[in-house]
């Protein structure tokens, strides 16, 4: 029986009149996976860059958030073509690849998602979950279209380079990372530090000039809500990790007295 893949992330960018809101997964569990995508978020960052996650948790993750009105995004934790391969080759229609930072690199992983003679994946959608194992008519002549490409911009040279990133035919959006681009200015660990917040607005002007989607990474509420009014077309506003960190955090600090002989004396 034939059957039909999702839409990709460009396709709900395009289709979009307000910014994706998104969430990342870290744990490597689908059970928390799952727990995010029913949350209510547009997308789903899967990522393999910053987590323990491999290609077997990745496919569980897949299959976990399937069932939801979400669109899983596969961070990969470098842009290497057999791990590109792999990951599509699972089922993920959506990869981004972080560490971006001239024209040239982006050109190359264009041709590392597409089949020949656009690009040089490699041809295994017989026996992978990406064509259903054969079951989406004519998937390997209009992979392109089931595929979405983005690219990380988090350096110096990257903000520089910009323009011309999001200019290569086959990238279709970019991210910027604060965090790594706070290290590349100086100001490690400050994502919202003047020259960090200057240089990401820098890459939104030079990405959306060139007609591309510009995405960003902000986990600061009054960050992301600046982002969002300056274009941001997509934004990863908390991680599973982060929300059960600071959520434990909270409850201990509600619960538990700073002051244990304070706890004693009201027994």
């Amino acid at each position: 029986m034939p059957l039909r893949l999702n839409p990709t992330f460009r396709e709900r960018l395009d289709a979009s009149d307000r910014a994706l809101v998104g969430l990342w997964a870290c744990s490597g569990s689908p059970l928390a996976a799952e727990i995010l995508a029913g949350s209510g978020v547009d997308w789903l960052l899967i990522d393999m860059e910053h987590s323990a996650n491999t290609l077997g948790s990745v496919l569980a993750q897949l299959q976990a958030v399937a069932a939801y009105p979400v669109t899983p995004v596969v961070r990969v934790p470098y842009g290497d073509d057999v791990i590109l391969k792999q990951v599509l080759d699972i089922g993920a229609q959506n990869v981004l690849v972080p560490m971006v930072s001239t024209a040239e690199q982006a050109r190359e992983l264009v041709a590392a998602v597409r089949y020949p003679p656009r690009g040089r994946r490699g041809v295994g959608s017989a026996l992978s979950r990406s064509a259903r194992w054969n079951r989406v008519d004519g998937y390997l002549a209009d992979a392109d279209q089931h595929v979405s490409l983005f690219v990380q911009v988090e350096s110096a040279e990257a903000v520089g380079n910009a323009a011309e990133i999001a200019a290569v035919d086959g990238v279709d959006g970019i991210f910027v990372g604060p965090a790594d681009l706070a290290g590349s200015l100086g100001v490690l660990g400050q994502q919202t530090h003047p020259d960090v917040i200057a240089a990401v607005e820098r890459a939104f002007d030079a990405v959306r000039a060139a007609g591309k989607p510009v995405g960003v990474n902000a986990f600061d509420p009054a960050a992301a809500d600046a982002y969002i009014a300056g274009g941001a077309a997509f934004i990863a506003v908390a991680a599973d990790v982060s929300l059960l960190a600071r959520g434990s955090e909270g409850l201990a600090a509600r619960f538990i007295p700073t002051d244990p002989g304070a706890q004693r004396a009201s027994y």
